[in-house]
């Protein structure tokens, strides 16, 4: 499934959201498995000038801008991808964990400073 492909019709700003949600849900620091295969996200990443580190990439602060809008939540939500508690947590549902946005070579880039 690529983006051309994408079955939910998620909006450019969900499809980036939902994959950086995808890499957090990959930190053991910021996330928690459930018993059911969800995953819930509870710390989001502080940026670092224009970027943020993700495990051992980084992210360019541009595709990051969903994690902190309500809506975008929201529509994950509506769409079975995920369950908002705005503003404290979400979790990424197994649909959600499982959804190739063909996103993630494009937004996690090899760390380094």
């Amino acid at each position: 499934m690529s983006p051309k492909s994408n079955p939910l019709k998620l909006n450019p700003l969900q499809l980036r959201t939902l994959t950086v949600l995808q890499g957090l849900a990959s930190l053991p620091d910021s996330a928690a498995r459930e018993a059911n295969g969800e995953i819930t996200i509870t710390r989001f990443p502080q940026p670092h000038g224009d970027h943020f580190h993700l495990g051992g990439a980084v992210v360019a602060t541009k595709d990051t801008s969903g994690l902190f809008n309500e809506a975008v939540w929201h529509a994950l939500t509506r769409k079975g991808l995920a369950r908002a508690d705005w503003p404290h947590r979400i979790t990424l549902t197994v649909d959600g964990l499982q959804y190739n946005t063909g996103l993630a070579e494009e937004i996690f880039h090899a760390g380094g400073h």
